[in-house]
């Protein structure tokens, strides 16, 4: 399903107090008198997808211009998704747009409820709408989109070997990074590796082991404090079990007096079971105390004062701890840190070979890329020409006919991601002008008109669904009218066509006629926005002929054109 807009409100801009449009799939037309306000039907459509706000269009008396777009979108497209990603809502393929400005300019803008920037709608405009109006062409006049659509018209001639040089590009531009950085940053690269190998060569000669630091604390504190330990542990081992040196008869011990209290429990145990448990418990504590006395003693024996290997660890300490300091929160970091060097070093030293691996590779992309972008051009050239026949002949028939369409396409010198093509709409007014740039080679009502030529031969090549088309019939009628409504037609086949005429032949064709009249105090008010019926659309046709609603001559002559469009469809 292709995006529309289905419908439209407009309040307080120009000479509409408020208006409601609803707009059909196919070709809408846009009629009234001269000052009804047809034109800010097209206004509203351009502020609504982020058209510049001109203060002096608010209508007089009215503090605030708004317009109110209803658009029909499919749900988990890419346009639904533009507005999901930015907190927007679509509800059922349901997205409103809103626009505001004030009287003292200043504009705001809503896309699925969320307040926005006006460039948001500017940028989502970009897939949904395609304005031509005296002061707003815009779109097919940026080079970037002329290119777009010139591919999109060559086909699939221009897949596969586009895909190709896509895929290329990316590499080439990939390997030309990498290849300036190596060479643009080798002094900070050799600097690098140089800081490494100091690092590296530093922690070699220390030698350092994971959990060092830790082992050498702990031992650091045993050798600091060796006679206070060793004092501690011969006190409590005396504690224990008594000091060998002192005289027999008076004991203090732990032990002597744990084996008293067994001793007294032990001769009464028989009578209560519960003081056998505890004559149990004091034998245990016995066994255990023994137990801890022994190691103490074996502790005690163990420590004593050493200077010279005091003097050595905390020497070791201060180097580790220059490491530490240096490149990790511990030893163990340190040895991390030094892996990790060494890996990058060996980077580093092989960038040489790496230049020269990444050098062959960037020549033979570079040879690959010209070759693709030769073939491109060739494929762009053969459609450019077949395109600038297509619109050259569009516009004969549009009373253009000494106006010549062609496409101008240049080379840069620099690989883009799409080729080296830059292309370029030209038109010549006449056979001996030179073709100029589209927006100087036309005056605004015939820009209008080259613009149909181009999106009608653009048809189902453009992926944009919604064309509004202001003044495109600008100095002409007859003949060439009804050649524009029926392109016009022609191209609502694809897409959803909004155009404001004050020709009856243009208006004809339409499959759905919107007449705007004014109220008796000079402005449009929601009822002076009328869908017409086939009698409503004969009446208007004979105003627009004659001048007079029911001249039976307009009446027939607009019978007659209403015959000849439905006949083309």
């Amino acid at each position: 399903m292709r995006p529309r807009v289905e419908e439209v409100r407009i309040q307080g801009l120009g000479v509409i107090d408020e208006a409601v449009l609803e707009l059909s799939p196919g070709f809408n037309v846009v009629t009234g008198e001269t000052g009804a306000g047809k034109t800010m039907v097209v206004t509203g459509l351009g502020l609504l997808f982020g058209g510049r706000a001109d203060p002096s269009r608010i209508r007089p008396g009215a503090d605030r211009a708004s317009v109110e777009g209803t658009l029909v979108i499919e749900s988990g497209g890419r346009v639904a998704q533009q507005v999901e990603d930015i907190g927007g809502e679509v509800e059922d393929g349901t997205l409103i747009i809103s626009r505001q400005v004030s009287a003292e300019g200043r504009s705001r803008a809503w896309l699925g409820g969320r307040t926005v920037p006006v460039g948001t709608l500017t940028y989502l405009a970009d897939d949904l709408v395609a304005v031509h109006g005296q002061m707003d062409q815009q779109r097919l006049l940026q080079p970037a989109r002329q290119r777009a659509a010139l591919d999109r018209y060559a086909g699939d001639e221009l897949v596969k070997p586009l895909r190709a040089y896509t895929q290329a590009y990316k590499r080439h531009k990939q390997v030309a990074a990498l290849l300036e950085e190596l060479t643009t940053r080798a002094r900070e690269r050799a600097q690098e590796a140089d800081r490494l190998r100091f690092g590296l060569e530093e922690i070699e000669k220390v030698d350092p082991k994971p959990g060092e630091d830790v082992d050498l604390r702990s031992e650091e504190e045993r050798l600091s404090h060796a006679d206070a330990l060793r004092s501690a542990a011969t006190t409590a081992h005396t504690a224990l079990l008594g000091d060998p040196m002192e005289a027999a008869g008076s004991p203090h011990d732990v032990i002597s007096l744990l084996g008293e209290a067994r001793a007294a429990v032990e001769a009464v145990r028989d009578f209560d079971t519960q003081l056998a448990g505890v004559a149990d418990r004091l034998a245990e504590a016995g066994y255990l105390i023994s137990d801890v006395a022994t190691d103490l003693a074996a502790y005690a024996e163990s420590i004593e004062a050493d200077p010279a290997r005091l003097a050595a660890v905390q020497e070791r300490r201060s180097v580790l701890s220059g490491l530490i300091r240096k490149y990790a929160e511990d030893s163990a970091g340190v040895l991390a840190w030094a892996q990790q060097a060494a890996a990058r070093l060996g980077e580093l030293e092989g960038d040489d070979e790496r230049i020269d691996e990444l050098t062959r590779e960037h020549d033979e992309l570079t040879d690959k890329l010209t070759d693709l972008a030769a073939e491109l051009t060739r494929v762009r050239e053969a459609a450019a020409e077949q395109f600038g026949q297509a619109v050259t002949e569009e516009l004969t028939a549009l009373a253009m006919p000494h106006a010549r369409v062609v496409v101008q396409l240049t080379q840069s010198a620099e690989f883009g991601p799409e080729g080296v093509d830059e292309v370029e709409l030209r038109m010549a007014a006449h056979p001996a002008a030179p073709p100029l740039p589209l927006n100087k080679g036309a005056s605004g009502g015939e820009l209008s008109r080259v613009m149909l030529a181009i999106e009608v031969v653009f048809a189902g090549a453009d992926p944009v669904p919604t064309f509004v088309f202001d003044e495109v019939d600008a100095g002409v009628g007859g003949k060439a009218a009804v050649e524009i409504g029926r392109r016009l037609a022609r191209l609502a086949r694809t897409a959803q066509v909004i155009v404001v005429t004050h020709l009856p032949q243009v208006a004809a064709f339409a499959d759905q006629h919107l007449v705007v009249e004014k109220a008796s105090d000079g402005s449009v008010v929601r009822s002076g926005v009328t869908a017409l019926d086939h009698e409503g659309r004969v009446r208007e046709l004979s105003r627009m002929l004659a001048g007079l609603e029911d001249s039976e001559l307009g009446r027939a002559h607009a019978e007659e054109l209403l015959g000849l469009a439905a006949s083309d469809r």
